[in-house]
């Protein structure tokens, strides 16, 4: 996909996001900010189409839930999220219900290994959730 075409799809998806999270109570973009574990500006970032800032596909299973989107605002929105990142969705739990689980971790004072850190986490928990569910 041609970067003018990924842009344009990244914007598609955030201005879907956007019109959901409008359509919230206020002190929706602070819920997310805690859930997250991320200060607001980085919440405003990752939701707004006027910032090109890619919405990590680890952060979607905690958007969702903490949103409360309806089937068809998920289902319409991870179709979008789907075209401007192509294999890159995980599973977010379509059919089942979320629970956020905040954890307190160590900073390591560098983005990249706090980065590693969370993405390490985040594996771990997807690999025991699939094997809780394997029959």
């Amino acid at each position: 996909m041609a970067r003018e075409d990924t842009e344009d799809a990244i914007i598609a998806y955030k201005s879907i996001l956007a019109q959901i999270i409008d359509n919230r109570p206020s002190g929706t973009r602070q819920r997310l900010a805690t859930a997250l574990g991320k200060h607001r500006s980085f919440v405003t970032q990752i939701t707004s189409p006027t910032y090109a800032t890619p919405l990590p596909a680890r952060h979607l299973a905690t958007i969702v839930g903490v949103c409360h989107f309806s089937a068809a605002e998920q289902e319409r929105f991870l179709e979008a999220y789907q075209a401007a990142h192509p294999g890159k969705l995980p599973d977010v739990g379509h059919s089942e219900k979320l629970r956020h689980l905040s954890l307190m971790v160590p900073d390591f004072g560098d983005d990249r290994k706090n980065r590693l850190l969370e993405e390490a986490i985040s594996d771990l928990v997807q690999k025991i959730v699939a094997i809780s569910g394997a029959e």
